[in-house]
């Protein structure tokens, strides 16, 4: 009687094993095939868009990796290559991959009975991420860390690699970047790694950058992990950690907030290079002749500017440099407005009536054509479409307005000031532009929020 006994009892034990066991949910939401590898469970496997993939990980599993793969290659026994993340050669990873790649790591049911997570760049980026707890996030203090942007299209040229963006240490292997030798007890950030933390806050972007990029949630919490495709090209893979007694109900997960981002792809047209600022969201790009920058506002975005800056040289990644007009404090990533004189694009979204509201100013002078353009699909309920100001003003600037590269205009921070001569000049050259503070009529146009846009230099 005993053996139908444990058989009795053998289901039970099953069951009690699965609820302390992790599940992760993949799901590939690109609109491009994407290799998905996860160590030391799971191994690897091929998710075409739509496709999802479910493994299971034992409670007190330390140092565990969950990334993506792209341009990958397999033959029938599994056996390829992949462009950023690879693993060795094979589909099914028993190992790391390589730089770039973007990493979720985790140790479960640790110290304290928590989980410890992170988002790190410690190996480059190679796609956006989001590690969340999931439902309400009871316990977690923090909740989880986010790395949105599009690192790579922001990339210094010297750490630029096919498919993505490789870490300082990677490229230089030098004790400062990789906190080794000389460096290991006194590691501190780099003017690169400064790179990757302006961008992803929340992320490692050096091995001893704790402070900010460790999360914790007790033991048994369940996790979405969201790779978003609000600032790639590639549509946004999922994955959710949860425990197999509701990884059922975690199966499909919308993400709301990056449909309600606002997608802005800011094009030089001009036939010389255009360093754009974007504030608050965004900082500074280069683009040269025919390139163009995504940048993604969220929705409610109020007091918005987009510039172009022109004549900038800049050494250190970026960190160090100047600009004849529009520069923002000697950096290519801005925080702060740029100095006239400088063409300024200037929108709120989703505000009254639920609308975007948007302008192009020379209130702080002129120094590139511009225009704002409303996106086709948006822009056919968009009533006057968008301002243009295609003349080329410095060219005509009067003697006492001109500037280095652009044109000033004197109403700039004076409340009370035009139409006068000089901001006439503007109006008669750039008829729907803000040529003075209180210059309202016909310069402000709409859109119904969500619609996107192109901000066209030299259109």
């Amino acid at each position: 009687m005993a053996a139908p006994a444990i058989l009795r009892l053998l289901p039970l034990l099953l069951l009690a094993a699965a609820a302390n066991a992790a599940t992760f949910t993949i799901t590939n939401k690109c609109q491009i095939t994407v290799w998905a590898a996860a160590v030391p469970s799971g191994g690897g496997q091929q998710l075409d868009p739509g496709q999802q993939w479910v493994i299971d990980v034992p409670a007190g599993t330390t140092g565990g990796r969950v990334w993506a793969r792209t341009g990958c290659s397999f033959d029938g026994s599994g056996n390829g290559r992949c462009q950023t993340g690879d693993c060795g050669g094979v589909l099914r990873c028993a190992a790391y991959g390589q730089p770039p790649n973007t990493l979720a790591e985790f140790a479960l049911n640790q110290f304290s009975n928590l989980d410890f997570f992170d988002i790190s760049l410690i190996d480059g980026f190679n796609v956006p991420m989001d590690f969340l707890p999931a439902g309400d996030g009871a316990g977690c203090a923090k909740g989880g860390p986010r790395c949105e942007a599009d690192v790579a299209g922001q990339c210094p040229s010297e750490l630029r690699a096919p498919g993505g963006c490789n870490n300082a240490c990677t490229v230089f292997k030098q004790d400062q970047y990789c906190c080794t030798g000389s460096a290991a007890n006194n590691c501190g950030p780099t003017n690169y790694s400064q790179f990757f933390k302006g961008l992803c806050p929340d992320a490692y972007s050096y091995p001893k950058d704790d402070q900010t990029s460790t999360f914790t949630c007790p033991a048994g919490t369940n996790y979405q992990l969201n790779l978003s495709n609000r600032n790639t090209n590639t549509s946004p893979i999922m994955v959710s950690l949860a425990n197999s007694s509701v990884h059922l109900l975690l199966l499909v997960v919308v993400l709301a907030a990056a449909a309600d981002a606002v997608t802005f792809t800011i094009v030089n047209k001009c036939g010389y290079t255009v360093w754009p600022a974007a504030l608050p969201s965004g900082d500074g790009n280069q683009l040269d002749p025919g390139q163009s920058w995504a940048v993604y506002v969220p929705a409610g975005t109020k007091g918005a500017r987009v510039w172009g800056r022109t004549g900038c040289g800049f050494i250190s990644g970026g960190s160090l440099g100047q600009c004849q007009t529009g520069d923002c404090g000697g950096t290519l990533r801005c925080a702060a407005v740029g100095a006239p004189p400088v063409t300024v694009a200037e929108f709120s979204l989703g505000q009254a009536s639920k609308d975007d509201y948007f302008d192009i100013s020379l209130v702080d002078g002129f120094n590139a054509p511009m225009a704002i353009v409303p996106a086709p699909a948006g822009g056919r309920r968009c009533p006057r479409g968008g301002p243009r100001c295609a003349a080329e003003i410095t060219l005509q600037c009067p003697g006492e307005l001109r500037a280095k590269a652009g044109c000033s205009n004197p109403c700039r921070g004076n409340s009370t000031c035009g139409p006068t001569k000089d901001t006439e000049f503007f109006k008669k050259l750039c008829p729907e532009t803000v040529t003075y503070a209180r210059d309202g009529q016909g310069t402000t146009f709409t859109c119904p929020a969500g619609t996107d846009y192109q901000i066209v230099f030299c259109p």
